[in-house]
């Protein structure tokens, strides 16, 4: 909703000085959701002024008419003589009034105005149509102003409004009323605590009866119907400049005085309105749902075939009109319409909203109807219509009218004095409390300690004690509520999984990787690019049914496929080196799960039975962790080239996710889709209860060459996928680490070993047989060569030894380290390097 703050001064006195931005930061804090302030002609600048036209000379010997003015400025221009301005409209006469931009001007665009030589003729200004200075659409001609308007010399800007500030308003569904000038005017008035003046307090001339007879056939669908006659219109009565104005500046283009007038009331009331040429109109009018069969054509010249839910205004000849939504074409108002009748009505939202959705046809009409307009304000709506037809296209208003009206008065809504106080915790004087309410336009009783609250027909939305303390405590202001943080109970804090979860996230980050957040809805497609064959578990998804998307209508089983969708995103943008990572949970159908989840009802809660069967339909959802890199993991500079990343970065990132949950891990070369046979690693954790005392908790490595390609990745992209549930699960305690003040030693070994065997199970070898004074084992070196033959390889281990209560002897540091050498050759066939 596009509201002009000088139409909203008319109905409220906003105090001296306050601007559009001011204002606008008030109604936000009441709840509005002002999007943008528009400063509309800011940037038309310089003299333009209203001129008369005092002589026309006709140019001959051009392409087009061209036409030599001279034009009365009075004495805008310093001097009192006439303008001779160049023009080449067709539609203005000696003697009219014009505006007139004169030298030194700017109009929108940047357009600037001089005295400059055209057709022969010097051309000092320009006399300017409604589109050149951005009032509204039309490519007629130029502006000519109602004479007695204004006097030669007069000032432009004030005269057009030319520059005016405009609020854009979003109007939330719960808040109708707010689709109107009046509506905001209303929230002004009580942001400012002024005088609020109701454009709809229009007292009805004349007495119901003797209108057009109109029936209703169903109170459920309307419960309100108001028709009011004007007789004698000029159908080619021009729309007032003012009101052209108003209306574009609300974002309404002008159609003509009839139209544009039904459009200025619903745009100042939110009361739709509807006008019909009363002549074509057959017989009496009946507002009823839809027949089987029945067609119309609206006024956009689509024949539209009815729906039974619809509701439509009917006469004699079958429906004219879809309610609410669109009128029919046989009753258009036209340029002989004489004689117009205005409809005004309180129509079922819910049926509205429907139609409007079923025809593809949103109108400003039916988006009010939908959020629900002021079920009093139709008779008003409708006299303030015929008054302006009156008064504007010279017609007489008809003293009857038809009025049925079968509404409701509301219920009182009970309330305790003290519950928008118990709601946001700060302390409302019950009669602060009274005044707020009657603010808004309820209607307020007391009775002891409850209060007895009738609400206003245009706040529909008001239905429940809490959503009167709502406007209490939003009149009251939303930033007079304390911040106070909540205290958590002990032992009632992060469990061990959420920690986990954000020391994780925590220490990803310090490291270089960013996080994502990708949409968890995989495709066939994506399973095929990370080359998983077809008996694959992963492939075994849970299918939507309802997907965003028909190409990913699946819940992910891996967090791959987002990942590597966001890192060839960012590639493409222009970011080479890259370190992303996700944690989050993946959906892995549970056996025996039914093909599709129960759909339990909703007029009750479910059963026991139901709710097991719902649970028997969820799928496990274990939380993982995963990661991807590509380019380079050291960046060059000056310090040196860089480096690449590499599937040690991959297993490396695995080991630290591992360490925070106090959790080791156990490496082994491993043949795993998407990740490249000779560079992948699958992860295991001690687990006592599984096989082999092992558990299988994720995969590390080089991506395979073919998963490259197929999503498009840098080459060598590295990834990594952990269970960080399991992982979570096999920490140890964390312990305190006992720090020995007592020297270390350090012994230094080499062992030959095959180059099959892996150097993880060679550095659990040397820790298992050291005993318990190995303080730490590191590998620092890796030869191959023939000093240590074909097919075998040096590792150089580097020892530390240390005792907690001692210095370690040099009998002790030897026996410790050869029962390491020893467990090694044992287990691997290690032996140390001569």
């Amino acid at each position: 909703m596009r509201v002009p703050v000088s139409w909203l001064r008319e109905y409220t006195d906003l105090p001296e000085g306050t601007t559009a931005r001011e204002l606008a930061a008030r109604l936000i804090a009441l709840g509005l959701e002002v999007e943008t302030v528009d400063a509309v002609g800011a940037d038309i600048t310089g003299p333009i002024h209203v001129g008369r036209v005092l002589e026309i000379e006709e140019l001959t010997g051009f392409k087009k008419p061209i036409r030599y003015c001279r034009v009365d400025v009075g004495a805008a221009n310093g001097t009192g003589e006439p303008q001779n301005i160049i023009c080449g409209a067709r539609n203005f006469a000696e003697g009219d009034l014009v505006v007139v931009a004169l030298p030194g001007s700017e109009l929108p665009g940047g357009f600037a105005i001089g005295a400059r030589k055209t057709y022969g003729r010097v051309s000092e200004g320009m006399i300017c149509s409604a589109s050149e200075l951005a009032l509204w659409e039309d490519h007629a001609g130029i502006i000519v102003l109602p004479e007695g308007a204004a006097a030669p010399g007069d000032d432009a800007y004030a005269l057009l409004g030319l520059r005016e500030d405009v609020l854009d308003i979003a109007v939330t569904p719960d808040r109708g009323y707010a689709l109107s000038v009046r509506g905001v005017a209303r929230e002004a008035a009580a942001a400012y605590g002024t005088a609020f003046r109701d454009p709809a307090d229009v007292e009805a001339d004349g007495a119901p009866g003797g209108g057009h007879p109109a029936s209703v056939a169903d109170p459920a669908v309307c419960d309100r119907y108001v028709l009011r006659g004007v007789t004698g219109f000029d159908p080619e009565a021009p729309t007032p400049l003012w009101m052209k104005r108003r209306l574009a500046l609300t974002g309404v283009r002008s159609v003509s005085l009839a139209v544009d007038i039904t459009n200025y009331v619903m745009m100042e009331l939110g009361q739709p309105l509807h006008a019909w040429d009363r002549d074509a109109v057959r017989g009496p009018i009946e507002v009823r749902l839809a027949r089987p069969g029945e067609r119309l054509e609206t006024l956009d010249h689509v024949k539209r075939t009815l729906d039974p839910d619809d509701i439509v205004i009917a006469d004699e000849s079958g429906p004219i009109n879809i309610a609410g939504v669109m009128g029919g074409l046989t009753t258009e108002i036209g340029l002989n319409s004489t004689n117009v009748l205005i409809e005004a009505a309180h129509f079922a939202e819910t049926h509205i909203a429907r139609a409007s959705r079923r025809h593809q046809l949103s109108s400003e009409s039916s988006r009010r109807f939908e959020r629900g307009v002021d079920s009093a304000l139709q008779l008003a709506a409708a006299t303030r219509a015929v008054r302006l037809l009156a008064e504007l296209g010279g017609g007489a208003v008809e003293p009857g009218y038809t009025h049925i009206d079968t509404t409701a008065p509301r219920a009182p809504i009970a309330v305790a004095a003290d519950h928008p106080s118990r709601v946001a915790g700060v302390e409302y004087p019950r009669e602060r409390v009274r005044e707020r309410l009657a603010q808004v336009g309820c209607a307020v009783e007391a009775d002891g300690d409850t209060l007895r609250v009738v609400p206003p027909t245009w706040r529909p939305d008001l239905t429940d004690p809490n959503d009167l303390a709502e406007e209490v405590i939003r009149l009251e202001g939303y930033d007079a509520i304390p911040s106070i943080a909540p205290r958590a109970r002990a032992g009632h804090g992060l469990t061990p999984e959420q920690r986990l979860r954000r020391t994780v996230g925590r220490k990803l980050a310090a490291t270089g990787f960013a996080e994502v957040m990708a949409y968890p809805f995989v495709g066939v497609r994506d399973f095929d690019n990370l080359q998983l064959p077809a008996d694959d578990v992963r492939r075994t998804a849970l299918k939507l049914a309802n997907p965003l998307n028909d190409d990913e209508p699946l819940l992910r089983t891996t967090l791959l496929p987002g990942l590597l969708k966001a890192l060839v995103r960012n590639v493409g943008r222009g970011f080479g080196d890259l370190a992303l990572y996700e944690i989050g949970p993946v959906f892995l159908p549970r056996p025996g799960a039914p093909d599709r989840a129960p759909m339990p009802p909703v007029d009750r809660g479910p059963t026991a039975e139901e709710l097991a069967a719902l649970q028997t339909a969820l799928p496990e959802q274990p939380r993982r962790v995963a990661a991807v890199m590509a380019g380079h993991r050291d960046l060059p500079g000056w310090w040196g080239a860089g480096r690449a990343a590499t599937w040690a970065d991959a297993v490396e990132t695995a080991r630290e996710v591992a360490r925070l949950a106090n959790a080791e891990l156990t490496v082994r070369a491993a043949q795993y889709a998407p990740w490249h046979p000779g560079r992948c690693a699958a992860l295991y954790v001690a687990d006592a209860a599984a096989e082999g005392g092992e558990r299988l908790v994720g995969h590390a490595g080089e991506l395979h060459p073919r998963v490259v390609a197929a999503f498009g990745l840098p080459e060598r992209t590295v990834a990594v996928e952990l269970d960080l549930d399991a992982v979570g699960a096999a920490g140890a305690p964390v312990r305190a680490p006992l720090v020995s003040g007592y020297p270390v030693a350090l012994q230094d070994v080499a062992l030959v070993v095959s180059d099959s065997v892996p150097a993880a199970d060679v550095e659990r070898a040397l820790r298992e047989g050291a005993g318990a004074l190995l303080e730490d084992v590191r590998l620092f070196d890796v030869y191959t060569g023939a000093q240590v033959g074909e097919g075998r390889r040096s590792l150089a281990y580097a020892l530390r030894f240390r005792a907690p209560d001692r210095t370690l002897k040099t009998e002790e540091i030897a026996a410790a380290r050869d029962a390491a050498v020893a467990a090694a050759a044992e287990r691997t066939g290690a032996v140390l390097r001569g």
